[in-house]
């Protein structure tokens, strides 16, 4: 919606995709970062080894976070203009689709 005021359900529509493009986030980062830097505390590595794989964990980490946060907004944004231009129809919960 461009130019309006928004209605307090596209508000909250934008609060929760909001939210969950953190949380989805914030959980694929933290899988990264253990997966690559969790060996650097789970064995007995060299110091340099060690803080290679801390520091590639925490840059595949943040690279990971930026790009769910930027990916599900904007896949958020394209289905809400596609829903307002009347291209694809919104979700109704206990309505069976025309293809069903």
């Amino acid at each position: 919606m461009t130019g309006g005021r928004r209605t307090q359900a596209e508000r909250d529509a934008i609060t929760v995709e909001i939210g969950y493009a953190l949380f989805s986030a914030a959980f694929g980062a933290a899988l990264v970062f253990g997966a690559v830097a969790g060996p650097a505390y789970a064995f007995r590595l060299p110091a340099g080894v060690r803080d290679t794989l801390t520091g590639l964990g925490t840059v595949l980490a943040a690279a990971l976070f930026v790009t769910r946060v930027v990916t599900v907004l904007v896949r958020f944004r394209q289905v809400r203009d596609l829903e307002h231009d009347g291209r694809v129809q919104p979700s109704q919960p206990g309505r069976t689709s025309p293809d069903s």
